[in-house]
């Protein structure tokens, strides 16, 4: 019985504690990884990542996928910093806009992060069009809306550099002193969305619909649920949460590229994925996508922190990846 209960607790809690076991063997390795400055850099690294695992965990638990969301961040940052530059910057994208408040700017760019997934969601929903396939559209075509309007005149594919300090304080703005116990304004935002979201999964009509369509999207129609109305709308919150996190990754870094976001997908995906959400649909956390996103986040921190090679650490992160979904799918079988 004892022995039961220690494999239900670890089949529970595995995530968590391949956590702990990454962070004391890169400690045993090099001590100084757990000083609170180093906690402090994985958490301002990790942040945008959570937002936009976030948005894929809306999506996942449908049982779809966006391969869209790495470009729509790449698009609302090119958007915000284009809007946001120094008025006496030499190059600047639009020569003779005058200075305008900066939320403008960022809700804009949400905005245009949320149609995007609006129209994943319609192309879904209405036209009944994998998910795969709906979004990997998507994310070709943004990109080269993005490229288009990034190779604009005067800019011409330049770098988008020299933003504004209202812009970039919240990317690299802080509470407190100088220093490791500061608390990065971009932290404290990736915890509220958090909390935000944590709410919509638990507390809420929609929460409860996206878990009934992932576990079984018939049934949810017999039950009366809409589901094109709640998949449209799930798809647009996961797009205005990739929308966010361009703004946060421009103001973050100070710049933007059309090429910024590229693969960020793939990493959201996999720290879902990593972080217990079914790859068949119906089951994820919000604890548990955070958790996934720290250890990839203690990953790429971490092992270069300790020198190993950044192609050994593409091997470590690939084979936690298909670990977890090993696991994911024998209790998907064991469930059936």
């Amino acid at each position: 019985m004892q022995t039961k209960n220690i494999r239900g607790f670890v089949s529970q809690n595995m995530i968590y504690i391949v956590l702990v076991v990454l962070v004391i063997g890169i400690a045993l390795k090099n001590p100084d990884f757990l000083s609170i400055r180093i906690l402090h850099d994985i958490l301002l690294q990790s942040s945008t990542r959570a937002i936009i695992a976030l948005g894929a965990g809306f999506i996942l638990i449908t049982a779809g996928t966006d391969l869209s969301a790495g470009r729509v961040v790449g698009l609302t940052a090119v958007l915000s910093a284009s809007m946001l530059q120094n008025q006496d910057y030499a190059r600047r994208f639009f020569p003779h806009m005058a200075q305008i408040p900066v939320i403008i700017p960022i809700v804009i760019a949400i905005i245009a992060g949320l149609l995007v997934g609006l129209i994943n969601g319609v192309i879904v929903a209405k036209f009944s069009v994998p998910p795969f396939i709906a979004t990997l559209g998507t994310m070709v075509a943004v990109y080269g809306l993005n490229s288009l309007y990034f190779d604009m005149k005067p800019n011409q594919s330049q770098p988008i550099g020299d933003l504004r300090h209202d812009f970039t304080n919240i990317g690299s703005g802080f509470i407190g002193k100088s220093g490791p116990y500061s608390i990065p304004y971009i932290v404290i935002i990736a915890v509220v969305i958090a909390v935000i979201v944590w709410i919509i999964f638990n507390k809420t009509k929609l929460g409860k619909n996206m878990y009934a369509i992932g576990g079984n999207i018939q049934a949810a129609k017999v039950s009366g649920i809409n589901v094109s109305k709640n998949l449209m709308t799930i798809y647009a919150i996961a797009g205005g949460l990739y929308g966010l996190a361009g703004v946060l990754e421009a103001a973050r870094t100070g710049g933007a590229t059309n090429n910024y976001g590229n693969m960020y997908e793939l990493d959201a995906i996999a720290a879902c994925v990593v972080g217990g959400v079914s790859t068949s649909g119906g089951i994820g956390t919000v604890p548990g996508i955070m958790a996934g996103v720290l250890i990839f986040g203690v990953i790429n921190y971490g092992l270069t922190f300790i020198g190993v090679s950044p192609y050994w650490q593409l091997i470590i992160k690939g084979l936690i990846i298909v670990t977890a979904v090993a696991f994911d799918i024998r209790k998907y079988l064991a469930k059936k």
